[in-house]
């Protein structure tokens, strides 16, 4: 797979991994990964989604999966990927993927040189997205029982 990676990356493909412990690709480097930005984020819970997103020439195709992308789960597990077909479902999926690409307050930047950095954004504002995913998920929960309240 991160071979496969690499290979995007050289034909062009801009690819931004979220990733919840180890990492064993190396984003950056110039000629095999400089498309790759690879954010690690461990927190307080265990969530981590299996989201695949693509840009499809703004045909966006999102995929849900089953498994990560480790030995065990690739080559002696039966797992699966399922496409999201609803336009507003794929748009929930989006908005919950970009609040975790704007933590600035566990997100580490993955670089070829294994500092892993925090990621520091200009706003100043802190973003810790699992806390931010519960608002939203809140707020997404309150709209829909106003809505039942409405009928």
């Amino acid at each position: 797979m991160i071979d496969l990676l690499y290979e995007a990356s050289q034909a062009g493909v801009e690819i931004k991994l979220l990733v919840r412990g180890i990492c064993c690709l190396v984003p950056g480097e110039a000629g095999l990964s400089e498309n790759i930005t690879a954010i690690a984020m461990v927190d307080r819970y265990l969530e981590h989604a299996r989201i695949f997103m693509f840009h499809n020439n703004g045909d966006e195709k999102i995929y849900l999966s089953s498994a990560d992308w480790m030995t065990r789960n690739l080559s002696y597990r039966i797992e699966t990927a399922f496409p999201i077909y609803d336009a507003d479902l794929r748009k929930f999926i989006s908005n919950l993927i970009e609040v975790q690409l704007n933590d600035n307050v566990k997100a580490r930047l993955i670089d070829k040189n294994s500092r892993n950095k925090y990621v520091v954004r200009e706003t100043g504002i802190p973003v810790q997205s699992q806390l931010e995913t519960y608002y939203f998920l809140k707020r997404q929960q309150d709209l829909f029982e106003k809505e039942l309240e409405l009928q």
